[in-house]
């Protein structure tokens, strides 16, 4: 049974849907053993909390230096002897000791057809709005590994969503959410926790 944890840093939409996946049984192979947060008053921790799940929290301006915010995190995350590391609304840029220590084992998940609408300063509502004011038909979700590229690390699964006409950013937000995120995240996770995710250079194979 691999360790799953999660970190988040606001209202934790994304962890819910993997507390969820956890209950129905979908994360075969993993339990969500701890959810770290990089805010305090971040309400994903109550979620946490409401579940049993360990909690707990790092700032990065709690330390004088990003190197130093780097080397705690990455050793918080092997303290709780974490197997696989899901980024689920977490706002705090991740450090290459976090990234090294953790090769192809952080999972990400972005609004976006990554390699549309994502790398830096892409993230949250910006991303719809950009979508919107490209015109696409389509957006979705993308579930990928994290390396030292902002939104540039392996694609693990990509989910499709329509845009509709008279669409805002934030309906749109919210049905690639519903349709996307919520879906394909904890079915990335549970593929790593049942090893069926291969990587290859910048690419994964999935075993079914």
């Amino acid at each position: 049974m691999k360790n799953i944890v999660v970190l988040v840093s606001g209202g934790g939409t994304n962890l819910q849907a993997l507390i969820d996946a956890q209950g129905r049984g979908e994360l075969k192979n993993g339990k969500i053993t701890c959810v770290i947060s990089s805010n305090p008053n971040a309400y994903a921790l109550e979620r946490a909390k409401n579940n049993g799940i360990d909690t707990e929290v790092i700032r990065s301006k709690d330390f004088a230096e990003f190197n130093d915010y780097d080397t705690a995190l990455t050793e918080l995350l092997q303290s709780k002897n974490a197997d696989v590391v899901v980024l689920a609304g977490f706002m705090t840029i991740l450090g290459k000791k976090v990234i090294g220590a953790f090769e192809n084992r952080i999972i990400n998940i972005h609004p976006a057809l990554i390699p549309s609408f994502c790398g830096e300063g892409y993230y949250g509502l910006k991303v719809h709005e950009e979508a919107l004011k490209k015109g696409v038909k389509v957006t979705g979700a993308t579930a990928h590994f994290v390396n030292e590229v902002c939104d540039g690390g392996p694609i693990i699964i990509q989910k499709a969503v329509e845009v509709k006409t008279g669409d805002t950013p934030e309906i749109l937000q919210k049905r690639v959410m519903e349709q996307a995120e919520w879906k394909i995240l904890p079915k990335a996770v549970s593929l790593f926790c049942e090893d069926k995710i291969k990587v290859i250079g910048n690419k994964t194979e999935i075993s079914e």
